[in-house]
């Protein structure tokens, strides 16, 4: 035991910056924009899934079943060497894996807009028509702003998600949490060491932001 120790505190001494500094900043930098744009297209997804023109209706029916009934990986496999090719500019592996992460998070934040905006009376609606103002503007002056208040810790759960998900990306060696285990245990060949280190750096940031969801629920609460 003492003999694992000494070996953690040797490579925390050596590696620091490789697990703090470039694994975390990497890690949460890729769950911040995962989550944002993921959120940011999920509400595009919503509205298509709820609206009456059929055929963007099953379409996005298609790809947020399709994301939904497939495992992560495969999607950053397909992400990793498909999106290249459909954009006509050149871009890096990182940024295909991000647009991979984005798709999948967008398709399961589409449906907890909607259970949002479904949880919301139907008769705000009706008022908000009978006022004069149209179905676009209802959505986005009185519905949407009543669901992403609902929906907020829903939200904040999927961010820590994407904390832990981001470790799939290793794979493509992209330089989060688990590139940086795959990276210091290559130079040292210390493997139960540098997983007890990353796992450890893993359990702190979700810990940490879970207790910091808490205080924003309650906050949210305070103020209804």
């Amino acid at each position: 035991m003492s003999e694992y120790i000494t070996n953690i505190g040797n490579i925390l001494s050596k590696y620091w910056k490789v697990f703090l500094i470039e694994g975390v900043s990497y890690t949460l930098i890729l769950s911040v924009i995962t989550v944002v744009f993921g959120a940011l297209l999920g509400i595009l997804f919503c509205i298509g899934r709820m609206s009456k023109f059929k055929p963007l209706n099953w379409l996005v029916i298609a790809i947020v079943e399709v994301v939904r009934g497939t495992p992560m990986l495969l999607q950053l496999y397909v992400g990793y060497f498909l999106i290249p090719q459909l954009l006509p500019i050149q871009i890096s592996d990182y940024m295909s894996i991000t647009i991979a992460l984005i798709i999948n998070s967008a398709a399961y934040v589409s449906e907890v807009f909607r259970s949002g905006i479904q949880a919301i009376d139907r008769g705000q609606s009706e008022a908000a028509r009978s006022l004069g103002l149209s179905s676009g503007q209802t959505m986005t002056r009185i519905i949407l702003p009543q669901a992403v208040k609902n929906i907020l810790p829903a939200l904040g759960n999927e961010f820590i998600m994407i904390v832990k998900d981001t470790s799939l990306a290793s794979t493509f060696f992209i330089g989060e949490l688990m590139t940086a285990y795959l990276k210091v245990k290559g130079n040292t060949y210390l493997t139960i060491e540098c997983l007890f280190i990353v796992g450890v750096i893993y359990f702190v940031l979700t810990f940490v932001l879970s207790k910091l969801l808490g205080v924003f629920e309650r906050r949210l609460k305070a103020n209804d």
